[in-house]
């Protein structure tokens, strides 16, 4: 569940937003870059006239940007609607391909955009193999491969969990999968722009990831298909997009997300180094300062940005009501399960048992964030998870 706003309209100033990996504070510089195709520069970029092929002209720049940054050909590169289109794109794709291949192989701690989507295949008479994984969020390969057979269309893999950080061996599974004559399609719309990527020395076939986890507005993603990757379009209509996904471009958006992979790019070494710092300062903070607080998930192997943490005698959803009065914004779990009455799939698939899994929460930072907003939360979060546990007592 993720935080509101406070009823009486908080200044943004007064915020402390560590909840990145939900939705992350679009960059001014990315605002900079979209306003112009908002306002004089409107044309179709379909068009033949040069108004609309000086906007044309814009989406291959973009294009060249978002390449550059995951490491693959601007032509492998479709523009779509979000994350969650790109993945069920690569999903229907290979299920098309090739009709005596219709079994799908994935993890049980995928986000909902590949768990729901499976699930509905599998209702519609799909067959489905749902890897699980240990208590630090990590799969056995060797299962992996056993999983994989003759009639496997797709094998699809997180890059990054969105609940934990834990980051999943991609390239060693990629390896796999492709030795076994089958496509690999992965989730790396947390991975993207928070550590590097180098697609053109994978072997990945597929790559979702979606514009408002890098600091650029909601409503624009990328689906990377590799050129030797056959292709079936799960929108079809004009054409755009090289034949692979029709619809009038989101020009605005798609120019966002170029400026916003651009700044990614120069930011990698700052997520990895000062982002890296201020989660290890907080987390380190609340292992200190909290008696029964734990980490969730694998410490060693895992984003940069993210800690999810587990609070021994508190229950989640009141946590974030308290944090939410003193202007914390975090969560506890995906954005896209808000208000679900069950506890968090990715925690008990580790292991976590329901109690564990209802006392945790997760906290995602980014280049916005600061030192001094790390010293605040650190003063906050003592106080609620002590007055949480009073109330639970008395209860």
């Amino acid at each position: 569940m993720v935080c509101a706003l406070c009823q009486n309209h908080m200044k943004t100033s007064e915020l402390i937003y560590l909840d990145n990996n939900a939705t992350t504070r679009v960059d001014p510089a990315v605002v900079d870059e979209m306003l112009p195709y908002l306002t004089e520069l409107y044309g179709n970029p379909s068009s033949g006239y040069r108004f609309g092929q000086q906007v044309g002209k814009a989406l291959d720049k973009a294009r060249e940007r978002v390449a550059h940054l995951i490491g693959c050909e601007p032509g492998e590169v479709i523009f779509t609607s979000c994350g969650t289109e790109s993945t069920n794109a690569a999903i229907n794709s290979a299920l098309l391909m090739d009709r005596d291949r219709q079994h799908i192989v994935t993890t049980r701690v995928e986000h909902s955009a590949t768990l729901k989507h499976c699930e509905t295949l599998a209702k519609q008479g799909h067959e489905v193999t749902w890897l699980g994984v240990d208590e630090k969020g990590q799969i056995d390969l060797h299962e992996l491969e056993k999983a994989i057979r003759p009639d496997t269309a797709i094998v699809t893999v997180m890059w990054a969990n969105n609940e934990t950080g834990v980051l999943f061996p991609i390239h060693e599974i990629a390896e796999i999968v492709r030795k076994k004559h089958v496509l690999f399609h992965t989730d790396a719309v947390q991975a993207v722009g928070k550590i590097p990527l180098n697609l053109a020395e994978s072997k990945i076939n597929f790559l979702s990831l979606s514009g408002h986890k890098l600091h650029c507005p909601k409503g624009v993603g990328v689906l990377y298909v590799n050129k030797r990757t056959k292709f079936a379009p799960y929108l079809i209509g004009g054409g755009q997009e090289n034949g692979k996904r029709a619809g009038t471009q989101n020009v605005p958006s798609i120019v966002a997300l170029g400026k916003a992979c651009e700044v990614a790019g120069h930011n990698l070494h700052h997520e990895k180094t000062v982002v890296r710092k201020l989660r290890d300062e907080f987390e380190k903070g609340v292992l200190t300062q909290i008696e029964g607080a734990h980490v969730n998930g694998d410490t060693e192997h895992r984003l940069p940005n993210t800690s999810n943490l587990a609070f021994e005698g508190i229950d989640s959803e009141g946590a974030l009501m308290l944090l939410d009065q003193n202007h914390i914004c975090c969560s506890s779990g995906s954005a896209c399960t808000t208000g679900s009455v069950h506890a968090s799939h990715v925690l008990k698939a580790m292991g976590l048992s329901d109690e564990r899994a209802r006392a945790s929460l997760r906290f995602s930072f980014s280049r916005f964030n600061t030192h001094a907003e790390v010293e605040k939360a650190l003063e906050i979060m003592p106080k609620v998870i002590g007055k949480l546990r009073r109330i639970a007592m008395a209860a």
